[in-house]
């Protein structure tokens, strides 16, 4: 399993696991059954702490993507139906609610910057 992540990212490290691990199993490049490394063997690989990878585990856990079997490790389930708009929109708010709490930002502020954004983005597109 090869995963890149980029350390000037806004997306912290779990998160940026989280999502390639997420996407590889939807899109079959992790097959049902594949086992994934150890917390301690992945965080080795990547130069991170233990429990960054773990967060990304345990999130991928509650998602249904993965389940841990103890010792025996963690394995990928059975590909779900692929994430709905609403999913991935979801996922995108995390990321995005996560760099603005590390930035100091409080909800309103947050909000009123991806509504102003939109807003740019309609505008720009409506004119081509």
């Amino acid at each position: 399993m090869i995963l890149r992540l980029d350390p000037d990212s806004h997306v912290p490290p779990y998160e940026q696991i989280r999502s390639q691990i997420a996407t590889m199993a939807a899109s079959g490049v992790l097959r049902h059954g594949a086992r994934l490394p150890s917390i301690r063997q992945l965080a080795a690989d990547l130069d991170l702490a233990g429990g960054t990878v773990a967060r990304a585990y345990r999130e991928l856990e509650q998602d249904g993507v993965v389940s841990t079997r103890g010792r025996h490790g963690t394995f990928v389930e059975e590909v779900r139906q692929p994430p709905t708009a609403a999913q991935e929109l979801d996922d995108a708010a995390r990321s995005f609610a996560s760099r603005a709490l590390q930035l100091g930002v409080d909800a309103a502020e947050a909000v009123e910057s991806v509504q102003r954004v939109f807003r740019q983005l309609v505008n720009t597109t409506s004119h081509e």
